[in-house]
């Protein structure tokens, strides 16, 4: 039996919010040990982990799945509780990249 992912309560937010302000958004959350969300902007890509900060640190915490995924991706990846860190963390990026 198949049975769909667990979605962190703020997920749909985040997704709304960037796709609002120019992001373009793939929702991974369905793949088993990975990253949540895709978000592409000015030509980057940005992978976000979603942890509902409105849960207790020990239930943001990444399962043991997830910290492997972290561990051996050699690309960007990042934890985000909010709309605010997936900007803040982009915004970062640009500036590396454009000045």
């Amino acid at each position: 039996m198949i049975r769909a992912a667990r979605v962190d309560a703020n997920q749909r937010e985040i997704v709304s919010k960037l796709r609002n302000v120019g992001c373009s958004v793939l929702v991974t959350s369905q793949l088993k040990n990975a990253f949540d969300i895709l978000a592409g902007y000015k030509g980057m890509n940005f992978a976000f982990e979603i942890k509902d900060g409105n849960k207790p640190p020990s239930a943001r915490k990444l399962t043991s799945g997830e910290q492997e995924f972290f561990n051996k991706w050699n690309g960007q990846v990042d934890v985000i509780e909010s709309f605010e860190d997936a900007v803040s963390i982009i915004e970062k990026k640009c500036r590396e990249k454009f000045g």
